[in-house]
């Protein structure tokens, strides 16, 4: 076997020796929202734009906290999330969309007789999560519907599948592209109301962000992530069952089949793109049109806890220059 020289050597190693090191913290843990960022990690996408990027798993604080407080780089920030740190002041600029459809829907037991539509959610028991937004949607849902927003909550988190399951509450929100993956994998027989047929705004959702301040000062390593990351959610798109694998690999999942089926929908459903929208494109009127409804809710609050006024114009929240290069 013949031996590299020392110069060689040192030119092959040159690439990682000057790798600028990047983070991104991920929302919730490790799914096929981010798989476009593992791709571009595991496909070299990121090591071609001279990056070595940290993806950082979920922890006890928000991705959007982390980020504002400057602890990463990068940051996958829920549509609720990144918008509730923007109203309240945060310096942090949206740089790409992943879901160009509404993912969440409001879920019940098909063999419930009592609903049929969302009026009849009135006085029943709703397992939630946690957030003003919650009952902001379900409100409108049940008002728009011509019911009383009149319900009783208990809030479990995750815990909330499980209840649904065993008819301990009434209903509750999911991701068509994941917990509905997996209730249709468990063999439980549910039916759901979409939120935009009953007064919801249809946003996008998984914004990925950065500090507004390194913007500013590094573009060239804002331009060369996003454009890695943008590589690998296209070739995800075009390939999703070969990125489910790819996901699968780098990930530690218990059920391989809920990552392989959720990609399945993602792809049969177009929500990394519709078939026109390249992957990653915000819609400017739709992401105001969100924030509007957030906003009139009184979901986006203050620190003092008052809601928020509405400033009149939400287009410097996001900037995509990037893409144009």
């Amino acid at each position: 076997m013949k031996l590299a020289t020392p110069g060689l050597v040192a030119c092959l190693l040159a690439p990682m020796a000057h790798a600028e090191e990047v983070s991104i913290a991920l929302d919730w843990t490790l799914n096929t929202n981010h798989v476009g960022l593992v791709v571009a990690q595991e496909k070299g996408y990121f090591a071609d734009a001279g990056l070595e990027v940290d993806i950082l798993p979920y922890s006890d604080s928000s991705s959007t906290v982390l980020l504002a407080a400057g602890a990463v780089d990068f940051a996958y920030m829920t549509a609720l999330g990144f918008m509730s740190a923007k109203a309240g002041g945060a310096d942090i600029t949206a740089l790409w969309v992943t879901m160009q459809r509404e993912a969440g829907r409001l879920v019940y037991n098909s063999d419930n007789e009592e609903i049929s539509r969302p009026a009849d959610l009135e006085g029943k028991t709703y397992a939630g999560f946690g957030s003003a937004w919650e009952a902001a949607l379900i409100s409108t849902m049940i008002e728009q519907d011509g019911g009383t927003p009149d319900y009783d909550t208990v809030t479990l988190g995750t815990g909330a599948y499980e209840a649904l399951a065993s008819g301990a509450v009434d209903f509750t929100l999911e991701v068509a592209t994941w917990e509905g993956v997996n209730s249709e994998l468990l063999g439980r027989d549910q039916s759901h109301f979409i939120y935009s047929d009953y007064g919801v705004p249809e946003p996008q959702g998984g914004y990925i962000g950065t500090r507004d301040s390194l913007l500013r000062d590094d573009p060239e390593m804002v331009d060369a992530f996003m454009e890695a990351a943008s590589k690998g959610y296209a070739w995800a798109a075009e390939n999703p069952q070969a990125a489910a694998e790819i996901l699968i690999e780098a990930g530690d999942f218990p059920n391989e089949e809920l990552v392989r089926g959720s990609m399945r929908v993602i792809d049969e459903g177009g929500y990394l793109t519709d078939g026109t929208t390249p992957p990653g494109r915000i819609d400017g009127g739709r992401l105001e049109t969100m924030a509007r409804f957030l906003y009139d809710s009184g979901v986006l609050r203050g620190s003092d806890g008052q809601p928020l006024a509405w400033p009149g114009d939400v287009s410097g929240w996001f900037d995509q220059r990037w893409m144009e290069d």
